[in-house]
């Protein structure tokens, strides 16, 4: 038998896994189970959904398979003590809880300028960092416990190096790391003092970045377990993305992202200087609302996605007047963590399903063409568009 290799996709909504012929990269099987819904997780659940996925995939028991690797969604907080347990569940980057605590510490270094030029990118609710001084200040118990701190993708190639039962040490990538507040990916170490700084004075343990071509260790069963990465650079990496493309990723958050040889610093916010999977950087714009604008609108109209793509193509472009703010769940770029959508231009000519649909489509899409224009302000060079995500499979 061929070897084989396995890619997982861990998302905020799902666990994905493709069982791929390594000489080829051909798709032999795929698996999927679905991770719970909210901003905090039990990072078990996170494991289950791997495991089930996996055997879904007929790949339970990694026979054959020659490596293994994770995607994983970024920012997340999981915040561990001292046998490796978590000491709380974990917060998830679309948790919005923490956006007091991402503006504290832009003002405490001395403004958005100086973290730009410390790390790439200026805090805000997602990042890991912000996250740490909710934690430091709104539970302070279950921060003096944290010894460990990881991120989702880390604490899943963790577990399956063998997890706190082992010896293995936890591991992340230069790609994943600088997602979190406390990792420059422009001098290529962590900041510790940012990361005693946002959690007021304590300094856990944290995972070794690992090169693009260093491997995290093996499975129990002797498995190869790659860095992995987070899953924006892991889109980069399997797309191959060439100078002057760049991607928009409709999934849960919406993304926009190209490759580039030099690390970015928006003192704006709005990008995000991060590094890459294989040794360069990633520059990139974040929206909390992308596909569940089409998820919450089909829901208010009492249909399937499918029939609200439907009603949106029976619509005239600019949806006769109606327009959909659709900062559903607050907003990150720009940074509205409290904001609500609205519904705007409501006459009785236009108040049509078909118009609504249309609006929500338009809704979405105009945020990620602002987010395209930031990317552009940062000397990043647009030449070709490539859309990936659940809602770019939408005519």
């Amino acid at each position: 038998m061929a070897a084989t290799v396995v890619g997982v996709d861990s998302s905020t909504q799902s666990c994905k896994v493709v069982v791929c012929d390594a000489a080829t990269g051909t798709v032999l099987r795929r698996g999927r189970a679905p991770h719970p819904e909210g901003t905090e997780a039990d990072p078990e659940a996170w494991w289950q959904a791997l495991q089930q996925a996996l055997r879904d995939a007929g790949a339970e028991k990694l026979e054959g398979v020659g490596a293994i690797a994770v995607a994983g969604q970024q920012h997340g907080l999981v915040a561990l003590d001292a046998g490796g347990a978590p000491v709380r569940p974990a917060l998830l980057w679309n948790d919005t809880r923490s956006a007091p605590q991402a503006a504290d510490l832009v003002r405490e270094l001395g403004g958005a300028r100086a973290w730009a030029e410390a790390v790439g990118t200026v805090p805000v609710a997602a990042l890991t960092a912000a996250k740490l001084r909710w934690l430091a200040d709104h539970e302070p118990h279950a921060a003096n416990h944290t010894a460990t701190v990881l991120l989702p993708h880390d604490w899943l190639t963790w577990r399956l190096c063998g997890g706190p039962a082992s010896d293995a040490v936890p591991a992340t990538d230069r790609g994943d790391a600088s997602g979190t507040g406390y990792w420059s990916p422009a001098e290529g170490r962590y900041r510790t003092d940012l990361l005693r700084l946002a959690f007021r004075g304590r300094t856990p343990r944290l995972p070794r970045v690992l090169a693009p071509h260093e491997a995290a260790g093996r499975t129990p069963g002797g498995t190869l377990v790659a860095a992995g990465t987070g899953d924006n650079m892991g889109a980069a990496l399997g797309l191959g993305l060439a100078p002057g493309e760049a991607v928009i990723s409709l999934g849960t958050s919406g993304t926009v992202f190209a490759r580039s040889a030099r690390p970015t610093a928006d003192p704006g916010g709005a990008v995000a200087g991060f590094a890459d999977a294989t040794g360069q950087f990633l520059p990139l714009v974040c929206t909390l609302n992308a596909a569940r604008v089409l998820s919450s609108t089909a829901r208010m109209l009492g249909v399937g996605l499918d029939a609200l793509d439907a009603l949106a193509r029976r619509a005239a472009p600019g949806a006769g007047g109606l327009v959909l703010l659709p900062y559903l769940g607050g907003e990150r770029t720009p940074n509205l963590p409290d904001a609500t959508g609205s519904l705007l231009g409501m006459q009785v000519h236009n108040m049509h399903p078909h118009n609504l649909a249309r609006a929500a489509v338009e809704g979405m899409l105009c945020g990620m063409a602002d987010a395209l224009d930031e990317l552009r302000g940062q000397n990043v060079p647009v030449e070709r568009l490539l859309l990936i995500g659940g809602a770019a499979k939408a005519p």
